[in-house]
């Protein structure tokens, strides 16, 4: 059993693990190198194996866990709170399975608690466990949402997510600065007009 302590909430940052690289995945960075038209034998390069394949190992962590577990522990001694509860603009990052291009952005998760409430960072840290895992932004939205619902069991959710895809910003079509914008609604915040632009306006939009 670890003797490691439990993370701070406020603590979202995490470092990677320490990992042995398998021989294999050593030598496909190597080889995309090579096809890129470089030498991966020359100095700067030698140890840039390793130290991607670290870095996707970091990248790729949401793959180790299953972001809900952070939704287990709740709390109902909230004096009577029944408004919404919202977490804005968090930042994340994720990447593109279509390029494993990076996906940079924000995001915004409220929902309407029916009888608990769960600690304010755990909405971040569930969007991080969704978000380090090869991803498109549609259904990043969607999982983030899903898990709220299902494990907390609110009258509403709602979230919405802006980013920036670098498979478009960097390459292809190449157009920097544009934002994709989606949104899941849930619950009151689906059914009900006035409470989806309630949630709306405070998110800022």
């Amino acid at each position: 059993m670890s003797d490691s302590p439990e993370p701070e909430d406020g603590d979202l940052v995490e470092s990677a693990p320490d990992c042995e690289v398998p021989g294999n995945v050593a030598e496909a960075i190597r080889t995309l190198i090579r096809w890129a038209g470089d030498d991966p034998n020359r100095e700067g390069l030698l140890d840039t194996p390793r130290r991607v394949a670290k870095a996707w190992r970091e990248y790729a962590r949401g793959y180790l866990e299953d972001p809900a577990i952070h939704l287990s522990r709740t709390f109902e001694e909230v004096g009577g709170y029944d408004e919404i509860v919202l977490l804005k603009d968090i930042p994340f990052q994720s990447h593109c399975e279509h390029h494993m291009a990076p996906i940079i952005g924000k995001a915004s998760i409220a929902y309407l608690p029916r009888d608990k409430v769960v600690g304010i960072s755990k909405l971040a840290r569930v969007l991080h466990g969704f978000a380090r895992r090869l991803q498109v932004q549609e259904r990043l939205t969607a999982q983030v949402a899903d898990a709220i619902w299902q494990h907390l069991q609110p009258k509403g959710v709602a979230v919405v997510i802006e980013a920036s895809h670098a498979c478009m910003t960097a390459r292809g079509v190449s157009t920097p600065g544009v934002m994709m914008t989606t949104s899941r609604m849930m619950g009151t915040f689906r059914e009900d007009e006035r409470s989806r632009r309630e949630v709306l306006a405070l998110m800022g939009y």
